[in-house]
């Protein structure tokens, strides 16, 4: 955060009139700041170190390093870091790739202004923040019904809440007075019972599961 308590984004696009467009979408709220822009996955690499912002807007297809592989650096390379994946690509296995590289959320290019806001905000956070067609299109080709979550126990409830708000396993554990063993095996129930194979997808779930 800056001196003022605003979120320091770091906006990555190849495309210039795209990023620009992206900037100046979140430079019009008073608590977000962008720091930085970046053209590839290299540069945005080399921004995040000189810069420490709260969050990343990635797009994912860029020449180079891809929005994919930038992602998966930078988790490694900040793991508290906010990373948030804007495509126009909605096919499900792109998806789940770019969760399973440490995005904390996915969304598409169509977003408008303050959804794109408020998905700053929960990445920074470390909560997820999903597209409504994103959602949709991770729960295709599952056996997952609507009324997964209707599956989860009064306990197994409580803790789904307290995961898709970001909180980690500990967290959990202190804020419902539960060991850290039981928590890790009622997350791993709700994982199977969604259908969902991480806390990030279930988060998704969670959020918007119709």
């Amino acid at each position: 955060m800056t001196a003022t308590g605003n979120l320091r984004v770091v906006v990555v696009d190849d495309h210039d009139l795209l990023r620009e467009g992206v900037t100046a979408c979140l430079s019009g709220f008073a608590d977000l700041e962008v720091v930085g822009e970046a053209s590839s996955g290299e540069d945005a690499i080399g921004e995040v170190r000189k810069l420490a912002p709260d969050v990343v807007v990635v797009d994912l297809v860029m020449p180079g390093m891809g929005g994919v592989e930038a992602i998966r650096r930078l988790r490694a390379e900040h793991p508290t870091l906010g990373l948030l994946a804007l495509s126009s690509y909605t096919e499900r296995d792109r998806i789940r790739e770019v969760i399973q590289a440490g995005a904390n959320g996915y969304l598409v290019k169509s977003v408008d202004a303050e959804s794109l806001a408020e998905a700053v905000r929960s990445a920074a956070a470390g909560r997820g923040a999903f597209s409504a067609e994103v959602t949709q299109i991770l729960a295709l080709g599952t056996d997952r019904p609507a009324s997964a979550l209707e599956t989860l126990t009064p306990r197994e409830a409580d803790i789904a809440e307290l995961l898709a708000k970001g909180r980690s396993n500990a967290e959990i554990a202190q804020a419902l007075e539960l060991s850290l063993f039981t928590v890790k095996n009622h997350v791993s129930n709700i994982l199977m019972k969604l259908h969902v194979r991480s806390r990030t997808e279930a988060t998704a779930f969670i959020l918007n599961p119709e």
